[in-house]
C-alpha cells in the first residue's frame, strides 16, 4: 500500500531503501472485455475533475510529508458505464492518447491541466510520475523538487524534454520516473507534433478480469525490480525519464512492456490482477 512518509525496503537490484514522494498516472481508452473477445469501451463521467473523455488521472499521493509538491486529494478508481453483459477481461492503457497529448496544459480541463504532469508542446504529458528518495545513501546532489519546478519552465531542444541539472554522478538522492513521449517531431517550437518515434504509451490486457472480485494493482516494487536504485548514469537526469538513450531506463521501459533503445520487451508487471 502506498503511503507518503513511509519507508520501503528491499526495492530494486540492490535492495534499496526509499521513500516515495510523489506517484501519479493518466490511464485512458479503458474498456472491458466481454465472452466473444469484443472489447467494449468504459464510459467515464466526466466529473470535471479528475476524468475526461477517455482519460482518467490516478494519484496516489496526499501532499504530506514527503510529497509536499503534489496534491491533497488522492484517486485511486475510476467511475464509469458499461452496458450490461458478461465481461471476462479488462484493457486499458497507460497515458494520454495522442490527440490530447500535446494540448497546452495551461488551459487544459481537469485532470489534464496539471503543469507538474506536463513537459512542454513537443512531449506532452508526464504519463507516469514516480519519484522515490533515497534513505540508502548519504551521498545527495541538489535537491530534486527545485529542479523540477525548473522543469516547467525552462526552454528545451525541439525534440527533448525539459531536466534538471544533468551533472549527476554516481549515488544518488533518488530516483525519479518519469514516463512520456519522445522524438516528437513539429516544424515550430510551439507547434503540436504530427508524430513522435517513441509513443511509450502501454496497452495493458488482463484476460481474466472480474469487475466485481477482482482489483488492479500498480506495483512499484515489480516497476523497479530491474534497476538499480542507488545510482545513476553519469551526466543524464536522476533516474529515468525517458530518455531512449539514459541506461538506467532499460528495467523500467521492459517492465512496462516498452521497447528501448531499438530492443523489443516483453509483456509489461506493473500492473497486476489481485
Amino acid at each position: 500500500m502506498f503511503k507518503c512518509g513511509e519507508s520501503y525496503r528491499d526495492l530494486g537490484k540492490t535492495a534499496t531503501t526509499v521513500t516515495p514522494t510523489d506517484f501519479r498516472f493518466y490511464i485512458s481508452e479503458i474498456a472491458l472485455i466481454d465472452d466473444r473477445g469484443k472489447a467494449v469501451p468504459v464510459t467515464l463521467k466526466q466529473d470535471g475533475k479528475w476524468q475526461y473523455q477517455n482519460v482518467a488521472l490516478l494519484d496516489f499521493e496526499n501532499k504530506s510529508g514527503a510529497c509536499a509538491n503534489g496534491t491533497l486529494e488522492i484517486r485511486d478508481r475510476i467511475v464509469g458505464t458499461i452496458p450490461k453483459g458478461n465481461y471476462k477481461g479488462l484493457q486499458f492503457t497507460l497515458g494520454v492518447p495522442f490527440n490530447l497529448n500535446h494540448e497546452d496544459a495551461t488551459l487544459a480541463p481537469s485532470p489534464l491541466n496539471l503543469t507538474s504532469l506536463w513537459w512542454n508542446w513537443r512531449g506532452g504529458y508526464k504519463f507516469l510520475r514516480l519519484e522515490l528518495k533515497n534513505l540508502t545513501k548519504s551521498t545527495m546532489p541538489a535537491s530534486h523538487s527545485q529542479g523540477d519546478r525548473l522543469l516547467e519552465t525552462a526552454s528545451t531542444k525541439p525534440d527533448q524534454h525539459s531536466h534538471e541539472n544533468n551533472q549527476n554522478h554516481g549515488s544518488t538522492a533518488g530516483f525519479v520516473i518519469h514516463l512520456g513521449s519522445t522524438g516528437c517531431k513539429a516544424e515550430e517550437k510551439n507547434q503540436k507534433p504530427n508524430i513522435c518515434t517513441n509513443p511509450n504509451t502501454t496497452k495493458v490486457v488482463f484476460d481474466n478480469f472480474d469487475r466485481v472480485k477482482n482489483t488492479v494493482v500498480a506495483d512499484i516494487k515489480s516497476l523497479v525490480a530491474n534497476t538499480n536504485l542507488a545510482i545513476n548514469q553519469p551526466n543524464t537526469p536522476p533516474g529515468c525519464m525517458s530518455d531512449p538513450k539514459d541506461s538506467d531506463c532499460a528495467g523500467i521501459m521492459n517492465n512496462l512492456g516498452l521497447s528501448f533503445d531499438g530492443k523489443v520487451t516483453g509483456e509489461q508487471t506493473f500492473f497486476q490482477v489481485k
